[in-house]
């Protein structure tokens, strides 16, 4: 599933190619990606005639703001976006089309077909799920050590399922939790309460630093993962445990292991992470 760093490329790049674009009309072929309004003609009648103004982001969520709207777009396991000329034909798993007035179209296509489209009157967006709730942003003066502190000092679970939750943290997957935890030497398997305040404020610290260069290296080309504009990741070739498992640890040459944690995969090495 695409992380915070893939999300904030593709809203990024999207901000190039849409922004001042006019919806012309919205073709949705697989109703049960729009979950508000459920009537997918209404969902497309609300966005004819309406201008995309601003591309936001919330976690790991899109945000696609026009002037009265607040489209919601959740990309989930594999959804991407494109833009083309009209006249192309569709590919494989297109699922839903906006087209412009220039004769262009922003194109939604989602192997699994689990991506989301959630519709709200602009300034309302955040008053309900799924982005009512959510954790404070990695990027804002919200993601406090403190704040941190506090919550992971509430909970018994295990240290990786605390920080996978987005009402703990917005934006924090599979990927850069393992990797911010072998940033940090803490073990995946550790009760969150038991780390010392040591400990939290290097996590706080890694797991700043590892975002922001996984944003600054357009993300991580995992399993399927592109970019609006077909671009891969190249954050990948920095990763330190993550997909590596067997071969040797970048800092101390211990082979990496692979355990489930949570019900997720979860890599690590078992010399620095003691």
């Amino acid at each position: 599933m695409p992380e915070l760093p893939e999300v904030e490329t593709v809203r990024k790049t999207l901000e190039t190619l849409v922004i001042g674009k006019e919806i012309k009309d919205v073709s949705i072929f697989w109703p049960k990606m729009v979950k508000k309004p459920e009537i997918t003609e209404q969902f497309s009648d609300a966005l004819r005639g309406q201008t995309i103004l601003e591309m936001g982001r919330r976690g790991k969520f899109l945000i696609f703001y026009t002037e009265k709207y607040a489209l919601v777009s959740h990309l989930r396991m594999e959804g991407k976006y494109g833009v083309y000329s009209g006249e192309l034909p569709l590919e494989k798993h297109t699922h839903a089309i906006f087209h412009f007035t220039d004769g262009t179209e922003l194109r939604y296509k989602d192997v699994r077909k689990f991506g989301t489209f959630h519709l709200y009157e602009k300034g309302t967006e955040f008053d309900e799920p799924p982005l009512a709730g959510l954790g404070p942003e990695p990027f804002s003066d919200t993601f406090t050590l403190r704040g941190l502190t506090e919550k992971l000092r509430k909970t018994n679970r295990k240290v990786k399922p605390a920080l996978l939750d987005q009402k703990v943290l917005v934006g924090l997957g599979n990927i850069y939790v393992d990797e911010a935890l072998f940033r940090a030497r803490i073990h995946p398997e550790r009760v969150a309460s038991s780390l010392s305040d040591e400990e939290i404020a290097l996590l706080h610290s890694e797991i700043v630093k590892t975002l922001a260069e996984a944003v600054e290296k357009g993300g991580s080309t995992i399993r399927s993962y592109i970019n609006s504009q077909g671009q891969i990741g190249m954050f990948q070739l920095e990763l330190n445990v993550y997909g590596r498992k067997n071969e040797p640890c970048k800092v101390c040459g211990t082979e990496l292991e692979k355990i489930v944690v949570g019900g997720r995969g979860t890599h690590f090495c078992p010399n620095c992470q003691s």
